[in-house]
């Protein structure tokens, strides 16, 4: 696509307006070149750009569109609350719905309380976890993404991977200091931490499946191990399940680990696709938040009945939904993939658990930041531009995770697949980065 679409067009007026011309960093395909296509509408599986192209969606807003785009029940949803007002700045009862709504599906979230977005849940995940312990340190693992919060954004994943800036400019060195970093999936630099300094953890922070360096599952020795060292030390266990809450099974990770966290944040599913997150744990810790307690956080457009309708809508359709059926088109697109990378000789990983996926363009296997950022960007940036021409919309960066929702049919997995065939004819043709 040249400068001469309409994307082009709007991109160059976006970059007078926005910084890098977009409102968040992987938006403007940095990692891959080329023109950012600006969607104008999506209907369960599909996006359309300003220029009239469809694509078929494996970003689905990086996640939360679990049931598709414009899903009715939560369309309508959405429609009956706006009738009724945007915001108030005071409770409503569908919030109290769907505070209970989670409470179901996650048990370890006693209380909870919602916020806009990810980033805001993780910094007051952080100041609670430190106000119950009285501590400062917070353990994190390197290729880990938990939002643009100071203390975290310290060999980040996710866009922060992507544009070679895993520690941001503008974070004190004092912040940074309180953060230690740990490579992914690694028992023994673990317990060594803790066996150094495990009376001054406050807590752990995980991605229980990483979803920000690519697709790379905790093992399960990994997790069950982080579950009992915070024990042992009276550290807390956060899972940050911002993208596989609600994704993974009705219970997410946790559930399927069969691990209980001492807190847990959730985000862009609770939303259903509209800016919502939360963030719950045991009673006695979550007791410590205001106006119960001394921890202050406040957010005027948290549990805005909008979101919250658009939330409840969609745990309600999570509740009740056929997760083995995601599982089985991720398995089928996965092993197409695989398949493909042999046929044409091109070195591929595919990562999958469930309903998230990543294609890594490496031998592999990749289980940490270090083997994921093994991989061939620039053979990557060739496919998803192939991927893309043929009308397949792909996460514009190697480090991210290709999604899947209810509203894909095995139909579509034959397109996308149709359209790999092609791609990698493309990357094998053309130079290894």
């Amino acid at each position: 696509m040249t400068e001469a679409s309409r994307s082009g067009e709007l991109f160059a007026r976006a970059r007078d307006v926005l910084p890098g011309g977009v409102s968040s960093p992987v938006r403007a395909f940095g990692a891959v070149g080329g023109v950012p296509r600006f969607i104008v509408r999506g209907s369960g599986a599909r996006i359309w750009d300003v220029d009239g192209r469809e694509y078929l969606d494996l970003v689905m807003s990086w996640g939360p569109l679990l049931h598709g785009h414009a899903h009715p029940t939560i369309v309508s949803a959405v429609l009956e609350a706006t009738q009724g007002g945007t915001s108030f700045g005071a409770p409503t009862e569908v919030e109290v719905k769907l505070g209970m709504a989670i409470q179901r599906l996650f048990p370890s979230m006693q209380r909870l309380r919602f916020v806009n977005s990810g980033t805001e849940a993780t910094l007051s995940v952080l100041r609670l976890a430190r106000a119950h312990t009285g501590r400062d340190v917070v353990v994190k693992f390197a290729g880990c993404y938990h939002g643009h919060v100071d203390a975290l954004l310290v060999k980040a994943g996710s866009g922060a991977l992507t544009h070679g800036q895993p520690t941001s400019k503008g974070i004190p060195s004092e912040v940074a200091e309180t953060t230690r970093v740990l490579p992914y999936n690694d028992l023994v630099s673990l317990q060594k931490l803790f066996s150094e300094e495990g009376e001054q953890i406050a807590a752990v922070i995980v991605e229980p499946v990483a979803g920000n360096m690519g697709v790379v599952a905790g093992q399960p020795e990994f997790v069950a191990l982080l579950r009992r060292l915070t024990e042992s030390a009276g550290s807390l266990l956060v899972f940050d399940e911002v993208i596989t809450g609600l994704r993974l099974g009705p219970g997410g990770a946790q559930e399927m680990f069969g691990i209980r966290p001492d807190l847990t944040i959730l985000g862009k599913i609770v939303g259903g696709g509209l800016p919502a997150a939360v963030f719950g744990g045991s009673e006695s810790i979550m007791a410590l938040l205001s106006p119960e307690g001394p921890v202050y956080q406040a957010g005027t457009l948290s549990g805005n009945p909008l979101a919250m309708s658009a939330g409840l809508a969609s745990v309600e359709l999570a509740a009740f939904s056929d997760y083995a059926y995601l599982t089985r088109l991720a398995t089928v697109l996965g092993d197409g993939l695989i398949e493909l990378g042999r046929r044409y000789d091109v070195p591929i990983t595919v990562n999958r658990c469930r309903s998230m996926l990543s294609c890594f363009f490496t031998p592999g296997p990749v289980n940490d930041l270090e083997s994921a950022q093994r991989s061939d960007t620039s053979r990557y940036a060739r496919f998803f531009h192939a991927m893309l021409d043929s009308g397949v919309y792909l996460p514009p960066s190697q480090f991210e995770t290709w999604m899947l929702s209810f509203a894909h049919q095995d139909s579509d997995l034959e397109l996308i697949l149709m359209a790999a065939d092609r791609a990698f004819t493309d990357v094998a043709s053309g130079s290894a980065g």
